[in-house]
């Protein structure tokens, strides 16, 4: 054993793979509720001396104490010629933050917590790419990378000597890695931050993105998380999935666990956000075939390529996507199943003309279009596009596509028959006639028109990378035509919103959990005038039945003292909703008590203080945008040189593009006349500055020296 932050903790050990826990069990929902409803500042560190062991390197750094649990991955067994049970490392970093290189958090400033005071200790959870540990037994040569043990510190291969604080950067490095699997940070107060997620596209050989992100959700129940940030960029087959997600299931991908909107940039709120998810994705499809919207030839066709191909009407754009992304799904599991991307569409010949179309409709426009194919030469593949405007005297746009659809592969005489293909170039089908033996699909059974031959999986994602560029992307959608700008603000509103939340509500369990014990949510009000604008959230006590004033306010002192550092010292003085009760009256016979006590205090700090008083830092900003914000929203600003308010540089006609200007007048100061003033000002200061660089000058190129 050995003691490391005031407890004993369990040394590395060697474990065989069956007495490992299951990542994609563990967990379970029995390990919530074995926590007895204690804070997560509690229930952390009863997980670690449960589950984790400690690497003897990891002692080289008491402020950043790497932990370690292993996993198997369910039955799956690695490949190779000595295959065994996959192994998944979660390293848990207990990073002291008073000796942190980052002292404030960036995630809480842009989150709405900015105003909370900062925490003593940060856990990070890391999953890394490669399946090693930050904690392992090696350590990289910063100059040539080799590897090295912790215990050497030259490098065999370019002679280069390691201090300590090049392996504490780059432990420190390890923290910043974005290759991560899973990256997530949990203040000692129960609020964290989930920084990243890579599955299976991230580079993970086992865990997919679903996998990692359920392994999540247990952990922090688990662990009685109060409430996870997360700041959704995450992509996938190259475009924003928050829009992709947002349009064809009304929330982020997050949101299947949870997270909900949390704060939305420039001033978005809940309801902005809702309305303009459901604007977008019910736009209709039809809206691109109207004169009021200038929409591509190529758009109209790939558009209308899909709704043939689909068994049931695609109406809006929700369902546009909707069948494309399942398209893609069925593509993968069919190629894994069967090594090609051919899909098949039953449509039964049987059943006679569709709609109110007679036989004999049907035959005349088939008629033409074969016209057509024998007019061209034989060699020349003809788009279906062409084959419709060519034959749209003959019949309607909806029976030539249904003809077009159904003539693939059939005999059209006894030594022809009509072939075809998708050209992915144009994004449409192509046909022409062929000699019945040398059709590109001429062993087709005589049934085989009951199959159509679909995009490829490649051709699938570059025909929705198209379609997401087109009508969904704000830069990419036309902005002619009736309400179309109404969909490109809506459009802007999605990518704008990356801030999500999810909510544990960790603190409401509690009055039932244990009925032997009493649960007290206590928010603390400091007496120092200094920390007035401080918001500390309300901690969880838990006390004994027969517990006393007295002891509530020693609990609360500890527990405050354990979670903060500017209370180090913290003393609670009095109950503020039972002032004049005797410190020896019993807590439970309180008149008129809820779950929430009051309790003021002081810090009795003087050095130091204000360092650690709020996670937005020492700067004293104020935030008052037009579109309505009123904190940093981590989008990018820039202060007004005359009275220092900041806004967004979008919303003061500053394009993304474009870099800061030297100096800046917002227009509330430029519209009071302040901006005079301000230069009069800013030109006085600059003669008194020639005044004083002229002498100076003079009297070095005089090369008199002045005594």
């Amino acid at each position: 054993m050995v003691v490391v932050s005031e407890r004993p903790m369990k040394r590395m050990k060697r474990r065989v793979t069956a007495d490992l826990f299951d990542f994609l069990t563990f967990p379970s929902s029995s390990s919530a509720a074995a926590g007895g409803g204690a804070p997560f500042r509690t229930r952390v560190k009863d997980f670690l001396s449960r589950h984790a062991v400690l690497p003897p390197p990891s002692s080289l750094f008491p402020h950043l104490t790497t932990w370690q649990v292993l996993f198997r991955v369910g039955d799956i067994v690695t490949g190779g010629p000595d295959p065994s049970p996959a192994v998944v490392c979660l390293d848990v970093v207990e990073e002291e933050v008073s000796r942190s290189r980052s002292v404030y958090c960036d995630q809480c400033r842009v989150v709405g917590w900015s105003g909370h005071p900062v925490c003593r200790k940060r856990y990070h959870f890391i999953i890394k790419a490669d399946g090693s540990s930050i904690g392992g037994h090696h350590k990289p040569c910063i100059c040539c990378g080799d590897l090295l043990h912790f215990s050497e510190s030259r490098c065999k291969s370019c002679n280069h000597v390691m201090t300590e604080e090049d392996v504490e950067d780059w432990v420190f490095h390890q923290l910043e890695n974005t290759t991560h699997l899973l990256h997530a940070v949990v203040h000692s107060n129960g609020f964290g931050h989930l920084l990243r997620v890579n599955g299976r596209e991230g580079g993970s050989r086992f865990l997919s993105g679903c996998h990692i992100m359920d392994f999540w959700d247990r952990l922090c129940k688990t662990l009685g998380v109060r409430k996870v940030s997360v700041m959704d960029v995450s992509k996938k087959f190259g475009l924003e999935y928050r829009m992709l997600h947002a349009v064809t299931k009304g929330q982020p991908w997050y949101g299947e666990w949870g997270y909900e909107f949390g704060t939305g940039s420039f001033g978005i709120t809940r309801d902005v956000y809702n309305r303009s998810v459901e604007s977008l994705s019910s736009l209709p499809l039809s809206t691109f075939l109207s004169q009021g919207w200038t929409a591509s030839s190529r758009l109209l066709d790939v558009i209308s390529l899909y709704q043939s191909l689909s068994k049931h009407e695609l109406v809006n754009i929700r369902d546009l996507f909707c069948f494309l992304l399942s398209l893609i799904h069925g593509a993968r599991i069919s190629s894994s199943r069967e090594g090609d991307a051919i899909f098949s569409k039953v449509r039964s010949r049987d059943c006679g003309p569709l709609g109110s179309w007679t036989r004999s409709e049907v035959e005349r426009a088939e008629e033409a279009i074969v016209r057509v194919l024998r007019a061209v030469s034989s060699s020349n593949w003809v788009s279906g596009r062409a084959l419709r405007g060519a034959a749209y005297r003959v019949a309607s746009a909806e029976l030539l596509d249904h003809c077009l659809r159904e003539l693939g592969d059939k005999s059209v005489s006894s030594a022809m028959v009509i072939s075809s293909r998708w050209n992915p170039d144009s994004g449409d089908f192509e046909y022409r006639l062929e000699p019945g033996g040398t059709a590109s699909t001429a062993n087709a059974s005589s049934t085989k028109s009951s199959f159509i031959s679909r995009p490829s999986e490649d051709n699938l994602i570059r025909d929705l990378r198209y379609l997401y560029d087109s009508i969904l992307h704000p830069h990419g959608m036309s902005n002619e035509g009736t309400h179309a700008t109404d969909f490109v603000e809506a459009a802007q509103r999605l990518l704008d919103c990356k801030q999500f939340m999810k909510n544990y509500r960790a603190e409401e369990a509690p009055s039932t959990a244990n009925p032997f014990s009493i649960s007290l949510l206590c928010q603390v009000e400091l007496a120092d005038h200094a920390m007035s604008s401080t918001t500390c959230p309300p901690e969880l006590v838990i006390l004994s039945p027969n517990a006393t004033v007295s002891d509530l306010k020693h609990e609360v002192a500890r527990a405050f003292q354990d979670v903060y550092l500017m209370c180090r010292r913290f003393q609670a003085d009095d109950l503020l909703d039972y002032r004049g009760v005797d410190d020896s009256t019993q807590v439970k016979h309180l008149t008129g008590l809820t779950n929430l006590v009051r309790v003021r205090g002081r810090c009795f700090v003087k050095n130091g203080v204000s360092k650690y008083r709020m996670e937005r830092g020492l700067e004293n900003w104020t935030v008052d945008c037009r579109c309505g914000a009123k904190d940093d929203d981590g989008e990018r600003m820039l202060a007004c040189d005359v009275c220092g308010v900041w806004q967004h540089t979008r919303c003061s006609g500053i394009s993304d593009s474009e870099s800061v200007p030297a100096r800046f007048i917002c227009g509330g100061c430029r519209s009071s006349g302040k901006m005079i003033k301000a230069s009069e000002d800013e030109e006085e200061d600059e003669a008194k500055a020639s005044v004083v660089d002229i002498p100076v000058n003079q009297m070095l190129t005089d090369g008199v020296v002045m005594l």
